[in-house]
């Protein structure tokens, strides 16, 4: 949607694009603004409280037009957890402690008639029932008066590509004002809506409001939200214009599905007949995809009780992955069900369900079956599976020549690029789930390791894997990535979402804020023996980014080392023996004759190798020493705000083709090994130096084989990674 204005707004008229935009709901909830809460108590009078209650129904009309304008939705809630561990005794104490006081007669954590007071969990702490989230709009616990203090939010917002904020809630003076203005801190352009926020003293509310307009804009805006609520009439009113087509039985990306399920008839057992069908068309012409595909009657059952659970169900409160058809690699463990991760031997029956899968069922996603994979993950060709190979999506009709799907995450890839699923769940440790998605066709987005769960995933070098989306388009993975990306504190790899870097949000966006990008010197790009094809396409994606803002830096030898020295590391270096320790030595010498013939060599060099102990360690100075100047080198200029980087020095991502050519599945059988390490040379090092990264296709080459490009940011900047993929993902359609 084209750039809206709110041209009532203090000091002057405040634009703002609605994808890029938050409404922020500020602790709207009982025990502020409903009888008996902790509100009632800070107040002290009930004909003012009332009035504060009025912030509600003012609030609906403006929570209603953001939904349909497409904004995204923040609601904050003020609490703390239930030992009171969060809660500093000054905060509990002060206004409890004033001399001669006889209104603070209660305090934090005190039993009021909601329960306990802003304790989480509590029925006071709770939305109240006007104003309630939808699924998939962001629930921010925090506290303190502030939305940032010990919260997850800047990175939430980052993860959404957002820059705008508009600003409901109580109280005006507290929470509403702390809340903007550390928000403005941080680079965002914000706005308070004056109708829509109520505080406990008026003339504190006006004087909050006058001071963060004051000297033509100190911290923001202030506006009524007569003018929001105006443009959403106008959209729906455009909306009603056309009535959305039928569903044609093939498109599965989200915004599709979404759209179908909310204004047509179609239903989820619709969609999975029509899955089925086109697996089993497509399983007579590249078979293999599949290691485990649930039967069509299983998945109905589930398909039929999604419906029936949400029968009842407003079309517009439907969960954001209801419906939609999905697959993971057969290295996630789905209870009831066998994981073999490609190796029979190593097959067992698990009795959990990886954290990512169970997120994806509760947001409504439908389970269609475990993929096809490199064994033990091992390899980047999908060339390594004894239940068969499966060719990229691309390799001609009838053609001799049959192309590689890429690895270790083959059939994940595959089964997306088919349009078999919307999106699969793949592993990445050296690549893993970038150059499948390159070689079909599709996107493949690595995240920061740690940032998802790998509970539940058959490990392949536990310190540097990660799971990853396999996904149509930029928009599904950064969609899907919102649902699944949950700390998770029983991952021993987990990061702290708090620990991970910042950045200064510039509400320019990104084609006229710019960005630097960097590119491999000439010597890395010849020594990776890139194809003329491929140099071709990525000279010409190089001209994409341009466009989009970006500026280039070209890196020397120097410059590019570490990049260099974490290639070596993966599979030169001590890292393999970590594959050993991870499936387990007693169980690889007891097996490894019955592997698959190129997975049993590989496992053999590392168990004849004879490594010396002391080199795991003189490996791991040399990986710190490459993260470090590689994540100072993409630190994209963060500063002080919590980045790592020197901004006289940095870039914001690193651009590189992620494969340097294409093999045909007869020449990787010929040479699985060298051929297997030159199709990494550009991947390899993410995960070694805890980067994020993303696959995005580039064209075709070849007479109509795919090209992907990959962009790669530090660790963190993963919403920084989607702002630059989205960009360039739109371009490129403008060209198709």
């Amino acid at each position: 949607m084209d750039e809206l204005t709110l041209t009532n707004a203090r000091p002057y008229a405040f634009a703002f694009v609605p994808e890029h935009t938050a409404l922020v709901l500020v602790d709207l909830q009982r025990d502020f603004v409903d009888a008996g809460g902790f509100g009632a108590i800070q107040c002290g009078s009930p004909d003012v409280f009332a009035e504060v209650r009025l912030v509600v129904p003012a609030t609906q009309p403006a929570l209603a037009a953001a939904r349909a304008l497409g904004l995204h939705v923040v609601h904050t809630r003020e609490g703390h957890r239930a030992d009171l561990a969060d809660l500093s005794a000054a905060k509990c104490d002060r206004q409890i402690h004033a001399p001669n006081s006889t209104q603070h007669t209660a305090t934090i954590g005190d039993e009021g008639p909601m329960g306990r007071l802003l304790v989480r969990g509590e029925h006071g702490h709770g939305i109240v029932d006007e104003l309630q989230p939808r699924p998939g709009e962001l629930v921010v616990d925090k506290p303190g008066k502030g939305g940032f203090w010990a919260t997850s939010l800047h990175r939430q917002l980052m993860a959404r590509g957002v820059t705008h904020l508009l600003f409901c809630g109580v109280t005006t003076e507290c929470c509403v004002a702390t809340t903007a203005r550390e928000a403005s801190d941080r680079g965002f352009q914000c706005c308070i809506l004056t109708d829509c926020t109520g505080g406990f003293d008026a003339s504190f509310g006006k004087a909050s409001i006058d001071m963060f307009v004051s000297f033509d804009g100190l911290f923001g805006f202030a506006a009524t939200s007569t003018e929001l609520v105006a443009h959403a009439k106008l959209a729906a009113a455009s909306l009603t214009a056309t009535t959305p087509a039928a569903w044609d039985g093939v498109s599965l990306d989200l915004a599709t599905l979404q759209s179908c399920y909310k204004y047509t008839s179609l239903s989820p057992v619709d969609v999975v007949h029509a899955v089925y069908e086109r697996i089993e068309a497509y399983e007579n012409g590249n078979p293999h995809a599949w290691i485990l595909l649930r039967s069509r009657e299983g998945v109905l059952a589930d398909a039929r009780a999604l419906q029936a659970k949400y029968a009842d169900t407003d079309r517009e409160s439907l969960p954001p992955l209801y419906g939609v058809p999905f697959a993971v690699k057969d290295s996630f463990d789905v209870d009831g069900y066998a994981t073999t991760a490609a190796c029979p031997d190593f097959a067992y029956v698990a009795t959990m369900t990886a954290p990512t899968v169970t997120a994806s069922i509760h947001a409504g996603a439908l389970l269609i079956g475990k993929t096809n994979m490199d064994q033990l993950a091992t390899g980047l060709s999908g060339c390594r599976s004894p239940y068969g190979i499966s060719a990229s999506v691309f390799s001609p009709d009838g053609g001799e020549t049959r192309y590689c799907s890429g690895g270790s995450s083959s059939g994940s890839a595959v089964v997306v690029g088919a349009r078999l699923v919307t999106f699969a769940m793949g592993t990445d440790t050296a690549g893993s789930g970038r150059v499948p998605a390159a070689f079909n066709g599709i996107v493949g987005f690595k995240p920061t390791k740690g940032t998802l769960s790998y509970r539940g995933v058959v490990p392949c070098c536990r310190s540097i894997d990660t799971a990853t989306i396999l996904a149509q388009s930029v928009s599904d993975a950064r969609n899907i990535w919102h649902v699944i990306d949950e700390y998770d504190a029983q991952d021993a790899f987990a990061k702290d979402p708090q620990s991970l870097p910042l950045v200064l949000t510039d509400y320019r966006g990104l084609q006229q804020a710019g960005f630097v990008y960097a590119t491999p010197p000439a010597s890395a790009m010849d020594a990776a023996s890139v194809s003329p094809a491929f140099r071709a396409a990525f000279d010409a994606a190089l001209e994409v980014v341009k466009e989009i803002g970006g500026s280039m830096r070209p890196l020397d030898d120097a410059t590019y080392k570490p990049f260099v020295d974490a290639t070596d590391l993966l599979y030169n270096g001590t890292l393999v023996n970590e594959r050993v320790a991870c499936i387990g030595p007693a169980f690889i010498k007891k097996n490894i004759e019955r592997f698959h013939p190129t997975t049993r060599t590989l496992y053999q060099q590392v168990l004849d190798r004879g490594t010396n102990p002391w080199d795991v360690y003189a490996d791991q100075l040399v990986q710190a020493e490459a993260a470090r100047k590689a994540n100072l080198l993409l630190s994209g200029g963060v500063g002080d705000l919590g980045g790592v980087g020197d901004s006289g020095c940095a870039v914001d991502v690193l651009v590189v083709p992620t494969a340097p050519f294409h093999p045909s599945i007869a020449e990787m059988q010929a040479d699985p090994i060298t051929l297997n390490a030159k199709i990494g040379v550009f991947t390899h090092f993410g995960n070694v130096l805890d980067l994020c990264a993303m696959s995005v296709p580039a064209g075709t080459v070849d007479g109509g084989m795919p090209f992907g490009v990959c962009f790669v940011c530090a660790k963190g900047m993963d919403g920084r990674l989607f702002d630059i993929a989205a960009a360039f993902e739109r371009a490129m359609s403008k060209k198709a």
